[in-house]
């Protein structure tokens, strides 16, 4: 599942997430702002942060709701 659909999902689902698409290439980011935001190089995009904080790809945001949210359980 891509990340944006998987963000979408879950703000219809849940009552406890909210997600705000921000696209880069319209926003004028570049990968160099992107990775100092994340304090690390950037192989890929979507970069996914909750609350603030980096979790990482889309692999990544699978792996943190299926723990966090308890999705796919």
């Amino acid at each position: 599942m891509r990340a944006k659909e998987l963000a979408e999902k879950l703000s219809k689902e849940r009552d406890d997430f909210n997600y705000r698409y921000i696209d880069i290439h319209a926003e004028g980011i570049t990968k160099a702002d992107l990775e100092k935001t994340v304090g690390k190089p950037v192989e890929t995009v979507p970069q996914i942060f909750v609350d603030q904080k980096h979790i990482g790809g889309c692999t990544d945001f699978e792996a943190w709701a299926k723990e966090n949210l308890n999705l796919f359980a």
